[in-house]
């Protein structure tokens, strides 16, 4: 498939989208299993494991995959996937299968599996689930979302520390996404307990030094720190964070923070976490300037920056399956941004 080029989505961008993930959210092999097993009865394929997400690699980038494909079938209904989406979802979003992911999750050697990154996804899910009015699969998915709902309300106050590395386990990245369902459901103690945590853990940050990116990075730790504030603070008060935080942001500096990052091998499924990368910072800075004054010089920066970085990993989402089965969803997130 050629690569893709927009500053915006369309339908027929969203189109291509919806094909790429349709062929991967059911693909069941290559598959990296997050599995700590107990015994020998444990050693069992991804379908048996996971009767839903055993498809696009690994199990959180199935979950997105379907959350990409819940959002555009949403927003482009006329579009020519949507019939095929559905049918996906009715067959796939059933009782029986979201019984067995939960069976899954109450394994006592499941406990910390996907933490925090897959959980977060699957809120996302959840979230967006509960905007498909009369869809059947919006109330069967709910026992699932509100088990991982749990998770972070048992997790979050014993977490005394914040995770900054910018992969999976990044914090930040898992607030800013829950934060997103607890508002959706109405889970005000979900949501008092993420703004809290986030600000304990960030709002003494000032003047990042933003060293990044490292080598297989697919979130900026120091945007996507200022995106999990940007949604949790006022904004009286966040843009003076941000003004402490990256103070030099109008002179483009920290200048790597600028630099879309590149990417010497796509094969390489590490490395390709680099065309994330420059997606993830896109979708930062497009929300970051939205929630700037016109008259801020850092707005004018942050956008210029944004287009930069999309036209980057933009044309790379699809080509080679270590990007192709997750990168659309962040070239998504950075499109609908600002």
């Amino acid at each position: 498939m050629s690569s893709f080029s927009a500053s915006e989505l369309t339908p027929e961008l969203a189109t291509k989208f919806a094909r790429l993930a349709l062929g991967h959210v059911t693909r069941p092999y290559p598959y990296k299993l997050d599995h700590v097993m107990a015994g020998d009865e444990d050693v069992l394929p991804p379908r048996v494991l996971h009767p839903i997400f055993h498809g696009s690699f690994d199990w959180h980038s199935c979950v997105h995959g379907y959350w990409l494909l819940a959002r555009l079938m949403r927003r482009f209904p006329g579009m020519a996937p949507a019939a095929e989406i559905r049918v996906l979802f009715e067959r796939m979003l059933s009782p029986e299968n979201v019984a067995g992911e939960l069976a899954y999750l109450a394994r006592p050697e499941s406990k910390g599996f996907e933490r925090p990154y897959g959980w977060a996804w699957l809120l996302m899910l959840g979230a967006e689930l509960e905007c498909h009015e009369g869809a059947s699969y919006r109330e069967v998915l709910r026992p699932l979302a509100r088990a991982f709902a749990q998770r972070f309300k048992a997790f979050l106050p014993k977490a005394t520390y914040p995770i900054r590395t910018g992969t999976h386990f990044n914090t930040a990245f898992a607030l800013a996404l829950a934060s997103e369902y607890a508002e959706a459901v109405n889970d005000h103690e979900l949501a008092r307990l993420i703004e809290a945590t986030a600000r304990g853990w960030y709002l003494a940050d000032a003047a990042a030094p933003a060293w990044e990116p490292s080598g297989d990075d697919f979130l900026s730790p120091t945007l996507i720190e200022a995106e999990c504030l940007r949604r949790l603070l006022p904004a009286a008060e966040f843009r003076p964070w941000f003004a402490r935080f990256l103070p030099r942001a109008a002179d483009r500096m920290p200048e790597c923070l600028f630099k879309p990052a590149i990417v010497s091998d796509r094969s390489d499924g590490k490395i390709a976490h680099l065309d994330g990368l420059n997606l993830s910072r896109a979708w930062c800075f497009r929300s970051i300037a939205g929630s700037l004054p016109a008259d801020d010089p850092v707005r004018s920066v942050a956008l210029s920056a944004a287009d930069e970085h999309l036209a980057a990993g933009l044309a790379h989402v699809a080509g080679d399956y270590m990007g192709e089965h997750w990168l659309a969803t962040f070239a998504l997130l950075a499109l609908e941004a600002g």
